[in-house]
Parts: C-alpha cells; structure tokens; sequence
C-alpha cells in the first residue's frame, strides 16, 4: 500500500497559494485532511487538518465544503489557504453534502435521522429541515437547479424535491441500498445501488424508474463525461463505464483498491476517482479510457461528493 504523504508537509504546501489550474479536494477521512491535487500535473498542490473523519465535499471557487461525520461537523473552507471561515455542529450523522449557491443553500444528510438539513451557504446556520427515508447519504442538486435528490439507503429508495420551494415531489423504490447519485447533462437521475449492484436511471420529473443497468460489485458512486457514465465499484476495484445515449456498457477499467468517490473536470476531459485502501487518486482520460496517473493521496480518501474544481469554473 502506497504510503500517505505527510500532513505537516501538506500543510506547509497549503501556505502557497493554489494553482488556477482544474484541482480535486479529496477528503482524507482516515487522515483527517483534505489534500489538494493539480489534476493537470498530477502533483500534490498542498493540503490541510480536517479533524472529526471528513467524507463528504463540495469544492467550489469561494468555498470548499467538508463533512466531517465523527465530529458531526460541516465546515466552510478558503479553498486557498484551507481556512475555516464557518462551521456548525450538527446533532445527528452528517455525511452527504451538496450546495445551492444560486439560492444561498447548502444540503447536507442526517445518516441517523432521516433528514436533510438546509443550512445557510455563508454562515452555515440552519434554515430548515426535509423528512427522507432511513439513512441518506448521497444528496445531488441537478445542474438547472430545478431537482434536489437524495438516496435514502435502508428504505431503498431516493427522495426527491423541488430546489426552489423545497417541497417533496416524489418517493421512488431504486435498487437495495443506494448510496451516491447524480444527475447526467440532460437531467436523469443516476443512483448507485450498492446492495443489488446496478444503476437506477430515473425521470426527476416523474421519479419513474426508467432503466437499471448492471454494475459491478458494490457500486458506490457515478460521474459523466465524454458521453459517456462511470461508476465505481468498491469490492470489484473497478470502474464500469456506459453509453449516455444508449445506457449500453462500454467498458470495465481496473481502479484503484476500493474505489469511492468520483468527479469529472469541467471540460470533461478527466475522471478522477478516489481509491480508499491504497491512497491514491486514479487520473483517468474520459476518452480513451487511459489512466494517465495513480497519485498517492493522505490516508483513507473518500472524496464522497463534487470535489473537482475547474480552474476556469
């Protein structure tokens, strides 16, 4: 197993300024650190202390976003310096997290209470609450703002809500035990099932499951680019690969041990996938299918949410 670079050499590395190049933030949760790779150079870009076991993330350009869910902690970083500019305690598990930026909100799921908080973007106090089902953990917010999603793992099932007036819209049955999920450029709903090992495919609109599509075993977390879909598979080490259009399979690609969280850069040119057991983050060219780079990251990466931020974003 690759060794974890270390954190006081990281945090010396965050002191510089950050590149303007695309940069993945991966949550450490074994390290309790986020460590900032250039995704263009493959190189370490600095990194900083996390305390509490951080998973989930949401990088954007004013703010990187971590979950921290042993200190049942969100916290508000300066994706520069790594600075907590907010933070709050939460009483429950947190552990997925997305942001609203254009109406101020940031969503984060409540593992142990069948919940999602609302908390406000800047300061990060609480706004609201919306009832799911047992054990949410991955939230995504589809990319016209119209959707907010949520897997809700024991009840097999996503919950999905108008982003807007935040009212529940519909319950819909997925595979066994959902976990990370995401909406595709034209606005379906992925959900990774990691109990069945398939792909849900819904219409947001309707929560109508219109296709399941096979994945390897124990799928955790999915991603778009080049046309095409990519989940990856915890216990098969892999990463299955389909057609957007068809939802047809392309291709099974080798991975990393224990693949977790995934991201794609801006232009769609990469897939970055965060590998747990061996430290590393796979650099993947969404068109060839080539890896181009296994960079070693700090101890335990998960990189459970949109932790890629492009340089131009």
């Amino acid at each position: 197993m690759p060794r974890a670079p270390d954190l006081l050499t990281m945090l010396c590395l965050a002191a510089t300024p950050v590149a303007a190049g695309d940069l993945a933030f991966v949550t450490c949760q074994n390290g309790d650190a986020v460590h900032v790779i250039d995704i263009g150079t493959g190189q370490s870009a600095g990194g900083w202390a996390v305390p509490g076991k951080p998973a989930g993330v949401d990088a954007a350009s004013d703010a990187v976003f971590t979950v921290a869910p042993e200190a049942k902690t969100v916290r508000r970083h300066d994706p520069s310096s790594g600075a907590v500019l907010a933070e709050t305690v939460l009483d429950g598990g947190p552990i997925g997290i997305a942001r609203d930026a254009a109406r101020g909100r940031v969503f984060v799921s409540d593992w142990y209470n069948a919940r999602i908080w609302v908390l406000d973007d800047q300061t990060l106090a609480p706004e609201a609450e919306l009832a799911v089902g047992a054990a949410p953990a991955g939230l995504a917010l589809s990319d016209d703002g119209r959707f907010l999603a949520s897997a809700d793992r024991d009840a097999d099932a996503v919950s999905i809500f108008d982003a807007e007036t935040l009212a529940p819209l519909h319950k819909a049955t997925v595979g066994t035990r959902p976990f990370g999920l995401r909406f595709d450029p034209e606005g379906r709903l992925f959900v990774a099932n990691v109990g069945s090992d398939d792909v849900s495919v819904l219409a947001p609109e309707t929560g109508a499951v219109i296709a399941t599509l096979p994945a390897g075993a124990r799928p955790y977390g999915i991603a778009f680019a080049a046309g095409r879909g990519f989940v990856t598979n915890q216990y098969a080490d892999s990463l299955s690969v389909f057609d957007l259009d068809t939802l047809a399979p392309r291709a099974t690609l080798e991975t990393g041990e224990y693949p977790e969280g995934i991201d794609a850069t801006p232009d769609g040119r990469r897939i970055l996938v965060a590998n747990w057991f061996d430290n590393t983050l796979s650099i993947i060219d969404a068109e060839t299918l080539a890896v181009l780079s296994s960079v070693e990251t700090c101890d335990g990466p998960r990189a459970f949410g949109a932790f890629v931020l492009g340089g131009t974003k």
